[in-house]
């Protein structure tokens, strides 16, 4: 027994240069994506148009991005993991580089479904390379280092785009990605090995059209939903188009000998969990990401900057967390990490809810990196749990489910936040009109006090009284925008709470501690002939090694 023990050590110390490759190249992709969403209402001022058309610029990119996720498997397969990676780098930072140069609109929008076409690639063959290289007892640390890029760069987005939209032109923005992506592209040259190559695999065709077709036009039908109107006939034949293209992607995924999209893997319950919780983190961490930043610039007038700034303590603790989650999970498990991270999660999320216009800046950054602790904590390890107990040769098939799922419940998330507090503030504000009627005489005598000192100023009393009368219609508006905010914070806690009882499923089935009293005279003999690989070879997860360490 002892003198397998070299080989593992050699093993564990073999990935770490090949991780910051890895590491590197999601970095870069993540971070472009959440740059741009600040810089929206500049680029519509830049082009002069509106923003429902600039609008195409982030969406364009989340779709291209996604539609090509499920064909990441068969080309890793196909072409071996290396190779797709390097050009997906590559094709990233050209599309990067022609977004900086863009001159109108048009061009921008086309340059950026270039780079999510590209870039779609980085995240899922990455987690491949990942969870093929990392020994099965170091996973969990390696993914909370890999989290750091993956979870971090989305947060970070706001605080480096507002600085270099505020100081710097918005080509910036683009042209930041080229020099990084370029060491990116030199490390995975460099660091990575090639995987084996599967020549006579042949290419789902009725699987790639039917992904393509269901996630392009369901991410389409959630993004546009709240512009276009969810009953819009546009919007309706979207989601009837993504529900028959679902139904034959899953009849063609069963009957075909090699499929694009493996779905057989949902048969293991440690992933499924896994996947459906991960989902819906994002989906609860999204009313943080999305929620505040509208609150602090249309409610507190704060600049892309500064609320920016102020988001910023809860990225480092979020940074913190992840590889300290990642170590913890190999000592301690999923059960305390999970449970923990998610009530964290649920009630900070939830004490969002009590937000006014007024709440101090240093209560929301004391609630907010709190709540990044949360996250820190139990995010990785979720997805760690549930990618781990994977066998390896089906790693590249699990990992294209797992990203593309967790793309569609993050815009699922700010599809349905979106509604809930557009919805809510238009019943807020129907309450304040009839608490406060124009007729009320605390109505008239606000509106009396505005005019008065408006009339002093040299305005006549017509204008004086219609000024003081839109000030109160501004500030009953701003007052059912924070009421709705608060009710759709509420809202968004209840995933966190919800995926407490998945945690049950992720736990380990104890299996090593009772195998010695159960184990027939065969199996003995075979455990004593190779006592080490078989944990690993089962792909079991990353606790099961601790019993054997101890």
């Amino acid at each position: 027994m002892n003198t397998q023990a070299p080989p593992a050590d050699k093993g564990e110390t073999s990935f770490w240069l090949p991780l910051i490759a890895i590491i590197l190249a999601t970095f870069v992709s993540v971070l472009s994506s959440s740059l741009v969403n600040v810089a929206l209402p500049k680029l519509s001022s830049v082009f002069g148009v509106p923003t429902s058309t600039i609008q195409w610029v982030v969406t364009g990119f989340m779709l291209a991005s996604a539609v090509v996720i499920p064909a990441s498997g068969f080309l890793a397969s196909r072409f071996g993991t290396k190779s797709v990676l390097l050009l997906s780098v590559i094709g990233f930072t050209i599309g990067s580089l022609l977004c900086g140069i863009a001159w109108n609109d048009s061009s921008l929008i086309a340059f950026r479904i270039f780079q999510g076409l590209t870039g779609g690639f980085i995240m899922p063959v990455g987690m491949t390379v990942m969870y093929t290289i990392v020994p099965r007892n170091q996973i969990g640390l390696a993914m909370g280092i890999w989290g750091v890029a993956a979870m971090v760069a989305p947060a970070l987005g706001p605080t480096l785009g507002g600085y270099l939209i505020q100081y710097y032109s918005w080509r910036t923005l683009f042209f930041l990605n080229v020099p990084v992506g370029v060491v990116a592209a030199i490390a995975c040259y460099v660091l990575l090995k090639e995987s084996p190559k599967n020549t006579t695999l042949k290419f789902d065709i009725l699987g790639a059209i039917c992904s393509v077709v269901f996630f392009g036009s369901l991410l389409l039908a959630l993004s546009k939903g709240q512009t276009e109107g969810w009953t819009s006939l546009y919007i309706v034949s979207l989601f009837y188009l993504s529900a028959v293209s679902l139904a034959l992607l899953i009849w063609a995924e069963f009957t075909v000998k090699e499929p694009l999209l493996n779905l057989r893997v949902f048969k293991n319950i440690k992933f499924s969990a896994s996947t459906l919780t991960a989902g819906l983190v994002m989906m609860a961490m999204m009313g943080g990401t999305f929620l505040m930043p509208i609150y602090l610039q249309n409610v507190q007038s704060m600049t892309a900057l500064d609320s920016g700034i102020l988001l910023l303590p809860q990225s480092v603790a979020m940074a913190l967390m992840m590889p300290i989650s990642g170590k913890l999970l190999t000592k301690m498990g999923i059960m305390p990490l999970g449970i923990i991270g998610l009530l964290i999660l649920g009630v900070t999320t939830y004490e969002l809810h009590s937000l006014t216009a007024d709440t101090s800046h240093l209560w929301i950054n004391v609630v907010l990196t709190i709540r990044g602790f949360g996250i820190g904590l139990c995010m990785m390890p979720i997805s760690t749990v549930g990618m781990a107990d994977i066998p390896k040769e089906q790693i590249k098939d699990a990992s294209p489910l797992s990203n593309v799922f967790r793309q569609v419940m993050s815009s699922m998330g700010i599809a349905i936040l979106t509604t809930i507090m557009s919805s809510r503030q238009y019943s807020h504000f129907y309450r304040i009109t009839e608490n406060v009627p124009s007729y009320s005489d605390t109505a008239n005598q606000f509106i009396s006090g505005i005019s008065a000192s408006l009339i002093q100023g040299g305005i006549d009393s017509a204008t004086a009284a219609a000024t003081g009368a839109s000030y109160l219609a501004g500030l009953m508006q701003k007052e059912a925008m924070v009421r709705s905010i608060a009710d759709t914070f509420y809202v968004s806690a209840i995933p966190a709470f919800i995926c407490i009882p998945l945690i049950f499923l992720l736990r380990d089935k104890k299996k090593p501690a009772d195998a010695p009293a159960a184990a027939p005279p065969q199996e003995s003999k075979e455990a004593q002939a190779s006592p080490a690989p078989a944990p690993a070879a089962a792909g079991t997860g990353i606790n099961v090694t601790e019993p054997v360490k101890a």
